[in-house]
């Protein structure tokens, strides 16, 4: 009875060792994507503004956000502290910061900043422009709902079922930042809003995007991808205005020309059989 005892007091002071280490790695995630959230308000705040700089900043804080959602996301999976909660509070930051924040820029950079004289020449150019950020936002609360029920892509493939909503978010950014001056010209405006609705339909669409999530940073790697991170850390520091821009476009790419391949593939494998 004494050694049942015992062992009870041993079992239940383990008991009490094991959750504090355990609500650590639930808050150490959930820092990270406070962080997120405070970037994509601060996005909000800095674009209201309205300044060139403000803008810039807002862009800038919107790719914080995305390395922060990606930090956070890594950190659970590493401690195990995914949760049903977490999930849920990743989806409603993520929708203020990849969602609203960016609609925010996108609207006062390429549709607000037209002088009145230019706007007067298209029709109703600013209802159309607040119409197509809400449909951005839409289309993201969309990818996020569907990702949170369906997953990843089946089989383990390690890719997105259309195209990440940091992704959508950081080619409006990419492009604030590489450009800088505001859309001033209605011609541009309606292109700008036409890459807003592009990046939405892609966002809702089922056209697959790499996740590389699959990717093992705790194993040996070729002595080349130390050498491709550098140039790329490197050229992100010096030519940010640029290189960001490059990885924004080729990622939102890539997605739409994998499908294209898949679709000749199969095209051809049909024909064959």
């Amino acid at each position: 009875m004494e050694t049942n005892g015992i062992d009870s007091y041993a079992g239940e002071a383990d008991r009490e060792k094991q959750r504090p280490a355990r609500r650590g790695a639930y808050l150490l995630p959930g820092i990270f994507t406070v962080a997120n959230l405070l970037c994509g308000y601060y996005a909000i705040l800095a674009t209201l503004e309205g300044s060139v700089a403000d803008m810039d900043n807002a862009a800038k804080a919107i790719g914080f956000a995305i390395l922060f959602d990606t930090v956070d996301g890594r950190i659970a999976r590493l401690l195990g502290a995914n949760s049903d909660f977490g999930r849920e509070f990743d989806s409603l930051a993520d929708v203020v910061s990849f969602g609203i924040a960016p609609a925010f820029l996108a609207y006062a950079w390429g549709v607000r900043s037209l002088p009145i004289s230019e706007a007067g020449q298209a029709v109703h150019i600013y209802q159309l422009g607040w119409l197509v950020s809400f449909f951005f936002v839409v289309c993201c609360a969309w990818r996020l709902a569907r990702f949170n029920v369906q997953g990843m892509a089946p089989g383990g493939s390690g890719y997105f079922v259309g195209m990440p909503t940091p992704a959508a978010a950081g080619m409006i950014a990419a492009t604030v930042h590489a450009i800088g001056l505001p859309i001033v010209s209605v011609r541009y405006s309606v292109l700008w809003l036409l890459l807003m609705v592009g990046l939405g339909v892609l966002m809702s669409s089922t056209v697959r995007h790499f996740a590389f999530k699959n990717i093992r940073w705790n194993r040996r790697q070729s002595s080349r991808a130390f050498v491709l991170i550098a140039l790329a850390i490197g050229s992100i520091v010096l030519y940010s205005h640029l290189a960001l821009l490059l990885i924004a476009s080729a990622y939102c790419v890539h997605g739409i020309v994998l499908e294209l391949v898949r679709l000749v593939r199969h095209r051809l494998t049909s024909r064959l059989a």
